[in-house]
């Protein structure tokens, strides 16, 4: 059974396989960003705190690219598509983050929702095709390569990281905190 919190947000299981517990706590951390960014228009979106350039509309296109290049690119060796394909990285290599002021709120959220959804089916795919000791097609620099289970965690991580940052960022624009 499900348990939604009062932000709308799937509560991990307390008890499951580690399947079930990586998938769980990777979706409420989707759902906290989703969260933090609900109802904000384009100048929210782009609000920055303090000194950081990091704005929230930046950290989803920023997320939309990490769920796309570990669950397409990294984990299936397959092109993560537009409007990533198109970007000339080496010229700009933070192109999603500073982009992002250019696309419009509802833009930037199907980015990301697409982006989530297209990894999900790719996470179910390889959960299929190995499970979580499943090796990524491509290897980092070292020779290494990570399993889906170390793109779980680390895409957990990613999450986790940058809902601080969005929950900092939320505040200074109306007040509203969380965990």
């Amino acid at each position: 059974m499900t348990v939604i919190d009062a932000q709308g947000r799937p509560e991990p299981p307390v008890s499951g396989d580690e399947a079930a517990m990586l998938l769980g706590f990777l979706d409420y951390h989707r759902a906290t960003l989703a969260w933090k960014v609900r109802g904000l228009d384009a100048g929210a979106l782009r609000k920055t705190v303090g000194a950081s350039t990091m704005t929230l509309g930046g950290m989803l296109k920023h997320l939309a690219l990490v769920e796309v290049s570990w669950f397409s690119d990294d984990l299936f060796g397959r092109p993560a598509g537009a409007p990533w394909d198109d970007v000339d990285w080496k010229a700009d290599p933070d192109w999603e983050w500073h982009s992002a002021a250019e696309d419009a709120p509802e833009a930037l959220l199907a980015l990301w929702e697409r982006e989530v959804g297209r990894a999900r089916a790719l996470i179910a795919e390889a959960l299929e095709d190995g499970g979580l000791d499943r090796p990524a097609a491509r290897s980092w620099k070292d020779g290494r390569t990570p399993t889906l289970r170390w793109i779980l965690l680390h895409m957990i991580e990613e999450y986790a990281r940058h809902n601080g940052h969005a929950d900092l960022i939320r505040e200074s624009i109306d007040g509203q905190t969380g965990e």
